[in-house]
């Protein structure tokens, strides 16, 4: 029913429908009649200066006269050089080797000089998941929190982050997904020196600290090892590859092609599963991972590769979560202590400049006192799927994952006022009194 205020405001709904349609139907007509004429005049433009039009809009290469207006000040812009991405011949798929990749870098970074200066540090973090969800259902919130966790590593720190939730090769699932996806990266990211895989099941527990790349200056690849359990013991432990830095250089291209040629997308996949598992002694399993593969290019192949692998042991470049989540109370009662007798380090900062403050920590670090854990990983834990080793329960990964994402988000969360007052407690924070922790 309609009130009589409003009545003389109303339309027939036939009649209006009708003149809505005739109303649109003329309009189209009179679109289509100019656009037409528009794109006869163009058409007729473009024939006079080219005779074969249709080559000058779909050209491939960018000419090197062409001009865009403030690219040398704009950081965001291409010069129009040809450079690799212009090669139709280029491939992101691992399946085509990458040649000649120093010199197209090279050749990349001299035409973007405002990404050159500072190439030797810049690193991309670069992590993932499983494309679906997860079964257990808590692993959805899990891998959230371990992704949060790199993220503000990465903010901390100026390192800039790719999280890949996408299979890029239908035939290297698991462990050997993230050889394609290190590859593209390396590819889409020429400006980065370093990239840095970081499993998801991996936490970042000492926010502060600094990858010490100086170090590895003279090396491609660094991995969490023992020289004497890979080369002495041929061990399947000695060494983990769940978390490693690998240089974006031509020798990482090819390392990448040798090391996945042991993968499932090889015709040969079980046999080198049994050549691996005759070679490690204590390999688990038959079939063919990722961690064998390395250590078996290092066994057979030192001369080529060897010396250009570095095997971090003398800090928790990634260490395992069983040896260590148990201790991380003690240790933050360890820099507690330190604080409480050092005023510079109760200063209240900004987030930005965490790192001065880190190099301040070390000078009290050398008398013995046991430092955090760099990265630790859930090795054996399945945060997704909720599978776990069976020498430890689920309840144990859980209450270990939740120690040590809040001992790295109480230092994410100092910087913001708050902290977690225990550890097993996600949820409950409190604010910080001024002087902390002199006055707590």
């Amino acid at each position: 029913m309609v009130l009589p205020e409003f009545s003389r405001y109303q339309t027939s709904p036939k009649r209006s429908a009708l003149y809505k349609t005739a109303s649109l139907i003329a309009d189209g007509f009179l679109f289509v009649g100019g656009a037409s004429l528009a794109i006869s005049l163009i058409w007729a433009l473009l024939t006079s200066i080219n005779p074969n039009p249709l080559e000058t809009i779909f050209t491939t290469e960018p000419s090197s006269n062409d001009v865009v207006p403030g690219f040398n000040t704009v950081s965001g812009v291409d010069p129009p050089e040809f450079t690799f991405y212009d090669d139709r011949d280029l491939s992101y798929s691992i399946d085509r080797p990458v040649k000649n990749w120093d010199q197209k870098r090279k050749q990349w970074l001299k035409h973007h000089p405002h990404l050159a200066g500072s190439t030797a540090t810049r690193v991309l973090i670069v992590t993932g998941s499983q494309p679906s969800a997860c079964r257990n259902p808590t692993g959805d919130h899990l891998q959230l929190r371990l992704f949060k966790n790199k993220v503000d590593y990465g903010r901390i720190h100026g390192h800039e982050i790719f999280y890949n939730n996408a299979l890029l090769h239908p035939k290297m699932p698991g462990f050997w997904a993230k050889y394609p996806l290190i590859r593209s990266a390396m590819l889409a990211h020429p400006e980065v020196e370093w990239v840095w895989w970081v499993d998801s099941d991996a936490v970042f527990t000492d926010m502060e600290f600094k990858l010490p790349l100086e170090k590895y200056d003279n090396y491609n690849l660094v991995v969490h090892g023992w020289s004497n359990m890979v080369y002495d013991n041929k061990s399947w432990t000695s060494l983990n590859a769940g978390v490693f830095l690998i240089r974006n250089c031509q020798w990482s291209m090819e390392l990448m092609e040798t090391w996945t040629s042991m993968g499932p997308k090889s015709p040969d996949y079980e046999k080198w599963g049994k050549i691996q598992k005759s070679l490690l002694k204590d390999k688990l399993y038959p079939e063919s991972d990722d961690q064998s593969a390395l250590i078996y290019l290092l066994l057979e192949e030192k001369e080529k590769w060897g010396e250009k692998i570095y095997l971090e042991s003398e800090y928790n470049f990634e260490g395992y979560w069983l040896a260590l989540v148990d201790g991380l109370d003690n240790i933050a009662k360890r820099y507690i202590e330190i604080e409480q007798k050092v005023k510079i380090l109760r200063r209240r900062h900004a987030e930005k400049v965490s790192e001065y403050y880190g190099l301040v920590r070390e000078e009290y670090l050398k008398d013995g006192i046991t430092r955090r854990p760099f990265v630790i990983h859930f090795t054996g834990c399945e945060p997704c799927t909720g599978e776990h080793n069976p020498t430890y329960t689920w309840e144990a990964c859980w209450n270990g994952m939740q120690r040590a994402l809040n001992f790295a988000d109480n230092q994410v969360l100092r910087r913001f006022g708050f902290f977690h007052p225990d550890l097993l407690n996600s949820s409950l924070v409190s604010p910080l009194p001024f002087d902390f922790p002199l006055v707590w």
